[in-house]
């Protein structure tokens, strides 16, 4: 089945191809449905051939196989985690599509493909990195889902805030794009390769690490860590979020956030962690300390928040630093238990983001204050915004919940306090929406705090306002929602999931499945009581955790101007050589 690796990358970028030329000549509802059939039929291909994958495909495009162990052919990787994040991205791509069915405000006349092309390109470049099996082609495929996520942000272009988050977001992740492209410029000048696999073992043979392949490492590593929004490359994140249409949303935080997180974990893996790369040690002290400050300062950006779609956004930012010590610990249960995580995490994320966009479409804002008490007739969306803040709580038997407590058992230790704490915040903050927006509980917020942002008086992204919502627009969120339970009930889903990522991961070794724990439910059982206590006291006692005015600094470094945003990037890749630097010779 090698032979159909390229297929998926093929069949989302034909299709595109196909939207384009062709979307000029049919009907808005023909478009739309040839998107969602390209990419239901990308997912069934991914899924396929996960569950095929076992040994790991290889697949050299157009033939161009090694020479004597040299090569400069293009080379895909069908093993589990690929083909895992692939499979994903695509059935988010889908549940966008769906979500998005006749959604926006009617296209330009001649240009009904346009935007479900645009999907079909992100999901090809997504999946495209997640498969790459060499470092200049992740960087092409890194590339395209960048350039077309600029372009789905800024999709209004004739709102001046639109084309500012989409300058930022184009700003400092092409910064990142650069730093990526001279690392691999560096590995290349050493190994003459581009090969992850080739790297390593040209790197291994080189002898011990030196100053190159430590700016390597960091170059690559800064490009990675800001496509994965960790701080302090975080920035462009929040403000992307608050003005990109909602089923972009629900792509940016379910599925393409964590792909700058598996990068790190596939070429560190991959590429560096032999003898003649970054000792492990250094690597782990790196992640750790990036994953704990992420973890912290996302949660308390989150909880501050009023306007959803922006709190959302922090929510991702904190949940990335859990990974990130996910994947810093480099232990086979932890990478099994990130993998869980990861997957709960995309169906709660983008079924949040949805229900949001319903109170857009609905009410013409995303700000808490603005929407106090005036969404209780939206009884279902109530019901679904709630189980998705108990979700992202880790409440048992979510799939959130799963891989939290699998993650929190082999962290161990202090950390563990930072995965309760972190999931309670981000919890409680989504918690005390629902309480306010659909309850009505609690005081009228009052408007005398400093906020970046409010989220009132938002245009809706449909042509007018709905008086009734799509079934549609629910039904995703619910399968979503559904989805992110079944990663936590599913019978031999983690034997499965252990299988495939320890074989790509731990050159084949034995570890123990992962299962539910009663130390895991107790903790999971105790973040979720948390984030309900934080959201009944944000709402009965709102004064006790306001935001105190030494947290205004903090909330003022989001400060919307790009060369400050392009200044932490600086300073964040300082700082990762600061934290990789001590394990090297001399």
């Amino acid at each position: 089945m090698n032979d159909l690796l390229p297929l998926l990358v093929a069949v989302p970028l034909c299709g595109a191809a196909l939207l384009v030329a062709g979307g000029r000549r049919v009907p808005r509802v023909l478009a739309e449905s040839v998107g969602c059939a390209v990419s239901a039929g990308t997912a069934g291909l991914a899924i396929t051939l996960l569950l095929n994958s076992s040994p790991p495909m290889a697949e050299w495009v157009g033939g161009w196989t090694p020479v004597d162990g040299h090569s400069v052919g293009i080379v895909l990787v069908g093993d589990g985690p690929g083909l895992g994040m692939a499979a994903l991205a695509s059935v988010l791509t889908l549940a966008a599509l769906a979500y998005s069915w006749r959604y926006f405000d009617e296209p330009p006349r001649r240009h009904a493909g346009s935007f479900p092309a645009l999907i079909l390109l992100l999901q090809a470049g997504m999946c495209g990195f997640a498969i790459a099996g060499d470092l200049f082609n992740a960087f092409v495929w890194f590339e395209l889902m960048s350039v077309v996520a600029y372009a789905l942000t800024g999709t209004r272009v004739e709102e001046a805030k639109a084309v500012q988050g989409a300058l930022t977001f184009g700003v400092v992740t092409s910064l990142g794009a650069y730093a990526m492209l001279m690392g691999i410029g560096l590995l290349y000048a050493r190994t003459g390769e581009l090969s992850m696999a080739q790297i390593g073992r040209a790197l291994d043979a080189h002898g011990p690490p030196d100053g190159l392949v430590l700016a390597a490492f960091v170059l690559v590593l800064t490009g990675l860590l800001i496509k994965s929004a960790a701080v302090p490359f975080h920035f462009w994140l929040p403000d992307a979020h608050a003005v990109a249409p909602t089923p972009v949303c629900m792509l940016l935080s379910g599925v393409m956030v964590e792909l700058g997180v598996y990068g790190i974990w596939r070429v560190y893996g991959t590429v560096f962690a032999g003898p003649g790369g970054i000792p492990a040690a250094d690597l782990e002290r790196a992640l750790l300390v990036l994953g704990a400050v992420t973890a912290m300062i996302g949660a308390v950006m989150c909880w501050y928040q009023r306007h959803i779609k922006r709190l959302l956004a922090y929510s991702t930012v904190a949940h990335t630093g859990l990974f990130l010590i996910g994947v810093g610990v480099l232990s086979p249960e932890a990478d099994d238990g990130v993998a869980l995580y990861i997957l709960g995490h995309a169906g709660v994320k983008a079924a949040l983001f949805a229900c949001t966009g319903i109170l857009l479409d609905r009410y013409g804002a995303v700000d808490e204050h603005a929407l106090y008490g005036r969404v209780r007739e939206l009884r279902g969306v109530a019901v679904l915004y709630t189980v998705g803040g108990l979700a992202l709580a880790g409440l048992p038997p979510f799939g959130t919940g799963f891989g939290k407590a699998v993650t929190e058992e082999a962290v161990g230790g202090p950390l563990v306090a930072l995965f309760v704490l972190a999931s309670a915040v981000t919890a409680g903050a989504v918690l005390r929406v629902a309480a306010r927006v659909f309850l009505g509980l609690g005081p009228a917020p009052e408007d005398g705090t400093e906020y970046e942002t409010t989220g009132a008086g938002e245009r809706p992204e449909t042509r007018h306002r709905l008086s009734r919502i799509p079934d549609t627009m629910t039904a995703v969120p619910a399968l979503l929602l559904a989805g992110s339970l079944a990663v936590g009930v599913a019978p031999g889903l983690g034997v499965l999931l252990s299988h495939a990522v320890n074989e790509a991961g731990s050159g084949g070794a034995v570890v123990p499945a992962p299962h539910w724990s009663p130390a895991g439910v107790l903790l999971d059982l105790v973040s979720t009581a948390l984030a309900l206590g934080l959201a009944a006291l944000a709402v009965t006692r709102p004064g006790w955790l306001a935001a105190p005015r030494r947290a205004l600094p903090l909330r003022r470094l989001q400060s919307g101007h790009v060369g400050d945003y392009v200044a932490w990037v600086l300073v964040g890749a300082t700082v990762l050589g600061a934290l990789a630097l001590p394990g090297l010779p001399g």
